[in-house]
């Protein structure tokens, strides 16, 4: 049995077991060097950012029951696709697939920023109260279904290689939870790290309540994208300590309920994205927003 049968064949179990080892190690981590005292507990927010990690499995599976890895196998079968016609060797298709499907990450994540409609669903990530390892994968149901329909997409159109589909997701799903987790590091280490991969510090700009802000950093796994398209900002203006993560609607810790994340995408459908803090048609001072109520 090759590495790509391996792969495939105990796919679920690999990415079980990488996903809840990250998530272990990120917790601890956290306790042990956090970045930003809490603004909320975890019991407050854990039960429905978990929750919606569960329901989104679940719902994958039944609605998409073939895999990602299991159509990209049907086309590297059939030979189709950008990537076969340029007679690339295998582990450079892989590597290459791997840059393209991050690549399309990226501009999905701009794409749901900019569309009125999309950022409806996509806010739900923005709207925690905490940033914290959980973050990283607390995205609406539907938004799930629609990145999953992207993704079959660039996969069909580059004929990306199953096992650079599988080490995708596994890494993508790896360095989410590692981007939002509240831990410290050394800030020569992240100087460096921030040209390799995008670390907690560079991300957690992104999820700061001032929209320049949030409208910046859209990597999840390569940091390169947002330094070509001009989208890359270096720091909060309050300082890491001193910025307030999430938006300006949806403070209340009840809204962290798996519920009303689940109805956010309802509620509040006017709410401004003007300039200046995320939602503040001043581009006021959010700070009074800092601690959620």
């Amino acid at each position: 049995m090759d590495v790509t049968e391996t792969l495939l064949a105990h796919e679920a179990a690999i990415r079980l077991a990488v996903f809840v080892a990250v998530l272990v190690l990120m917790a601890v981590l956290e306790a042990a060097l956090p970045r930003r005292p809490r603004s909320v507990t975890r019991w407050a927010r854990w039960p429905g950012n978990l929750g919606i990690v569960v329901l989104n499995t679940a719902l994958l599976r039944l609605l998409l029951p073939a895999t990602a890895a299991a159509v990209a196998l049907v086309v590297e079968g059939q030979g189709a696709g950008l990537l076969p016609a340029l007679g690339l060797p295998s582990w450079a298709m892989i590597v290459a697939a791997m840059v393209l499907l991050d690549l399309a990450v990226y501009l999905q994540h701009v794409l749901f920023h900019a569309v009125p409609g999309l950022w409806r669903l996509h806010r739900m990530h923005h709207a925690d109260l905490d940033f914290d390892v959980t973050t990283g994968s607390r995205f609406h149901p539907v938004e799930i279904l629609l990145s999953m329909a992207v993704k079959l997409t660039v996969i069909v159109a580059i004929g990306a290689p199953a096992a650079a589909v599988v080490l995708f997701e596994i890494t993508l799903n790896a360095t989410s939870m590692f981007n939002h987790a509240n831990m410290r590091l050394p800030m020569a280490l992240d100087r460096i790290l921030r040209w390799i991969v995008v670390t907690p510090d560079m991300h957690r700009v992104h999820h700061s309540i001032r929209r320049p802000e949030t409208d910046s950093n859209y990597g999840f796994n390569l940091p390169w994208w947002d330094r070509v398209f001009g989208t890359y900002r270096a720091q909060p203006a309050d300082g890491h300590d001193g910025m307030t993560i999430g938006l300006p609607i949806f403070r209340s810790v009840r809204d962290s309920r798996l519920d009303q994340l689940l109805l956010q995408p309802l509620r509040n459908p006017s709410a401004p994205r003007d300039s200046g803090a995320a939602g503040f048609p001043d581009g006021g001072d959010a700070r009074h927003l800092r601690r959620a109520g």
